[in-house]
């Protein structure tokens, strides 16, 4: 039996901000609208929610591990993948270092092909709309 690829991506940014800002806008599923890519979620329980894209294509998450302004994990599966994600918060020069990395595998070996550049896609998405809520709160 052939094992599936997982493919990882990280980004990286700095907010001039307290990392409580940065912490609250990321873990806070009840309120999303800063998310451009996102229609709705829905928060199952403390450890579960669904996210629903403009289109309706729906991804379940559950949340493995929170330890507040310092990181922050889930996995997550929907059609075409499963993966985690892992987000580290980190105080530091006058502001709010962020380390978010994903591993993802697709449920069909040819999705492979194209896992690596929709993730560096979706984080630039993702990094771009938190820059502006932090903008907007902050």
């Amino acid at each position: 039996m052939k094992r599936k690829k997982i493919q990882e991506s990280t980004i990286t940014a700095w907010f001039p901000c307290d990392c409580k800002l940065v912490w609250d806008i990321v873990t806070d599923n009840h309120r999303y609208a800063w998310r451009s890519d996102l229609s709705k979620i829905e928060v199952i329980d403390e450890q579960q929610f669904d996210e629903y894209t403009k289109s309706g294509f729906v991804t379940h998450f559950r949340i493995t591990g929170k330890e507040p302004y310092r990181e922050y994990r889930f996995t997550m599966e929907n059609d075409n993948m499963s993966g985690s994600w892992v987000g580290k918060f980190e105080q530091c020069k006058g502001g709010t270092q962020i380390t978010f990395t994903e591993e993802v595998q697709g449920k069909k070996s040819w999705m492979n092909l194209f896992v690596k550049g929709y993730l560096k896609k979706q984080q630039k998405l993702y990094l771009s709309d938190l820059k502006k809520a932090v903008e907007d709160l902050g």
